[in-house]
């Protein structure tokens, strides 16, 4: 039985229709067509689908739409502001932090979280931080350098 819910999603409410087992992942590419959510292993062990939920990320896959009310939800449609990218998402660019671009917007959720919390991680901890974060074509250099360079470090890191 489908009940009513309203979601905050990159800063606009939205009352939505939803049975209460659907997952966060589900509702909003579905529901709202924000498909830089991305849906891969359903089980939490990926990252595709990471959301800031209240500025930490999440696997939205594991997340209950339901659970996600009242709380500010971010995906990666909502970091670039009046038309411009986030630096993070620039980063990304310039420093050729993405291949195939699947697992990319769960890397820049969770580095973003990050960056809020440390402007200057080392190597380490953006490892650690990616930690949920699977990049299957394996460009985890580009993408830790892409964070120090957002973050402003400048190359090889600690």
């Amino acid at each position: 039985m489908k009940q009513t819910i309203n979601l905050s999603v990159n800063g606009k409410d939205w009352p939505l229709e939803v049975e209460p087992h659907m997952a966060l992942s589900e509702c909003l590419r579905e529901d709202l067509a924000l498909t830089g959510v991305r849906i891969s292993c359903n089980q939490g062990h990926c990252g595709a689908c990471t959301v800031l939920l209240d500025g930490e990320p999440v696997n939205s896959c594991l997340t209950l739409a339901v659970d996600a009310v009242g709380k500010q939800i971010t995906t990666i449609e909502g970091l670039a502001r009046d038309g411009k990218l986030d630096p993070l998402q620039q980063a990304f660019i310039d420093h050729h932090g993405l291949q195939c671009g699947y697992c990319t917007p769960g890397m820049i959720l969770s580095a973003k979280a990050l960056l809020e919390e440390n402007p200057h991680p080392t190597e380490p901890e953006i490892r650690e931080s990616l930690a949920g974060n699977l990049c299957r074509c394996g460009s985890y250099q580009k993408i830790i350098q892409s964070i120090q360079a957002a973050g402003g470090e400048t190359g090889g890191g600690a």
